[in-house]
């Protein structure tokens, strides 16, 4: 919490009460364990919730490395944008904009979770509140009611908070112009970018910029290099290995100690570097519209789950003493995601039966066939991995696989161009997964592997995975899928997790870093 004092504005509220404590919106912290939190210094609950003082009128991340205040002067509320709306600013110290984001929003499909992840995805920026709660199919004020209840802020507050850090990221890491960061953050004008930067951060735009020494300009235009926080530990062996060993040539690369890829986004394409570092994820990230880096951030840290808790997790599966020593081994293991929902689904049936290799094969025949070309200034990307319309107009019998997965990707591909079927952000699980199984093709195996991979459901299960058996049986678990599933029910709701933990038993190559094996794992 930055030192100094700072003028009261805005509505005061006192410990524990107020629309925005964590108290009242029905997070899982009480005031006890919050304040706690803060005079620990946790950083596990950074994005969990905020801090609020009285006395500053600052809000701070947990981790806050000055003095913390008095528990008196503390109030608590579950989002930026609830602190915001109270009348707090932004601490310049422990600059609580740029916490990773709170797990709860991919560790559940409720009303709020969906919309969290829609508005990460900058959805009320391109189509406002209405498209928000049609694409979720509750009403407007449905919507705002539970976003009120839960997170002390509506969707333009949300939507308004993640505007003012984008801006906050541009100015701090580009020399664009100010009326470019403010296009390109989002806001429909240049008085209301200043007034909104100044409001949460208590510093003008130039202000903003001028505190920070200057770093080398980018080496390109649309070129960025940010950080990627996330909540330790991180064990990037299976994350980046799984991304790596199974890479569609021309849309994907392992290049120089980074997974680089193509990105589809609202207004444009992208092209991003990702590296793991000891403390955040190193990210090189050139757009062809800036309007996108949001979308293309967002997509970014879904696809590495970079909002898990994973102490929460291991803790869960550590309970078990056949899981235990993996997860002691290596802690911190991730679900490798993806960046786009539906491109996954129809790598999952391409993948149906055969070698990792075989699939990235039948994959890089349809990016050279139907993928849109791209240029990279590195040489080793070329391609955006098609579009289902694109896919959708392809023959099946050009496809050199059997009959009945032709079959299979026809029905997938024409459900998800014309809008039969829609994988995203803002999916509820469970229709998604019972749309999918009504596919002909699709069997649990592939639904869940979407579900877990694609939709982001941490509790999704693969008990008929050759590689889970194989590993449930050298542990000692039981190693028929019904036996095995029902000795899973303890490590919910984190299978998808221990699903990883299981992999990691074996040699494949996604479960290391490229050129690293087994014994280099844990260096």
């Amino acid at each position: 919490m930055e030192t100094g004092s700072a003028r009261a504005g805005g509505r005061r509220n006192t410990p524990g009460s107020g629309r925005g404590s964590t108290a009242e919106t029905g997070t899982r912290f009480d005031r006890e364990h919050c304040v706690r939190a803060v005079q620990s210094k946790d950083a596990r609950f950074d994005g969990w919730f905020f801090t609020a003082v009285l006395t500053t009128r600052i809000y701070c991340r947990p981790s806050c490395p000055v003095v913390p205040p008095k528990p008196e002067n503390m109030t608590f509320y579950p989002s930026a944008a609830a602190c915001q709306q109270a009348g707090f600013r932004a601490c310049k110290r422990c600059r609580p904009d740029t916490s990773p984001g709170s797990p709860e929003w991919n560790q559940r499909a409720d009303l709020v979770a969906r919309a969290m992840r829609l508005i990460a995805d900058g959805v009320v920026d391109r189509e406002g509140v209405p498209g928000l709660a049609a694409r979720l199919g509750y009403s407007t004020r449905q919507v705002e009611r539970q976003l009120l209840a839960e997170l002390g802020a509506g969707p333009l507050a949300l939507a308004r908070a993640q505007r003012a850090q984008t801006a906050r990221l541009l100015i701090e890491t580009t020399p664009l112009p100010m009326a470019e960061i403010a296009f390109a953050a989002g806001f429909s004008s240049i008085r209301t970018f200043n007034d909104t930067v100044r409001e949460i951060f208590a510093l003008t735009p130039s202000e903003l910029r001028a505190r920070l020494p200057r770093t080398s300009a980018p080496a390109a235009p649309g070129t960025l290099v940010l950080r990627l926080p996330f909540r330790a530990p991180l064990n990037p062996g299976n994350l980046f290995g799984h991304l790596a060993a199974t890479a569609v040539p021309g849309v994907e690369e392992w290049r120089d100690g980074a997974y680089r890829r193509t990105l589809r986004l609202p207004y444009g394409h992208a092209i991003v570097a990702l590296a793991p570092r000891p403390d955040h994820i190193a990210c090189r990230l050139t757009l062809s519209d800036l309007r996108d880096l949001t979308v293309a951030i967002s997509r970014c840290r879904r696809m590495l789950d970079l909002d898990a808790d994973p102490v929460a997790v291991d803790d869960r599966l550590r309970a078990d003493p056949l899981l235990a020593p993996l997860v002691d081994r290596a802690p911190g293991r991730r679900v490798p995601r993806t960046v786009d929902e539906a491109e996954f689904a129809v790598r999952a049936v391409l993948g149906q039966q055969v070698s990792t290799a075989a699939a990235r094969t039948h994959a890089a025949r349809l990016v050279t066939a139907h993928g849109k070309p791209l240029d990279d200034p590195e040489g080793g990307l070329t391609h955006l991995f098609p579009s289902s319309e694109a896919l959708a107009a392809v023959d099946p019998e050009t496809l050199a696989m059997p009959r009945t997965r032709r079959t299979t990707f026809a029905g997938l591909v024409g459900q998800l161009a014309d809008g039969t079927l829609h994988l995203g952000p803002e999916s509820d699980w469970t229709e998604a997964r019972t749309r999918l199984l009504a596919l002909p093709g699709f069997g649990p195996w592939t639904v869940d592997v979407i579900a877990m991979r694609a939709l982001g459901d941490p509790d999704a299960f693969l008990p008929t995975d050759l590689g889970v058996r194989r590993a449930a049986q050298e542990l000692g678990l039981p190693a028929t899928p019904a036996a095995l599933t029902a000795r899973a029910e303890i490590w919910r709701p984190w299978r998808a997790y221990a699903v990883q933990y299981l992999w990691a038993t074996d040699s494949h190559p996604i479960n290391f870093l490229p050129g690293q094996g087994p014994c280099k794992e844990n260096q």
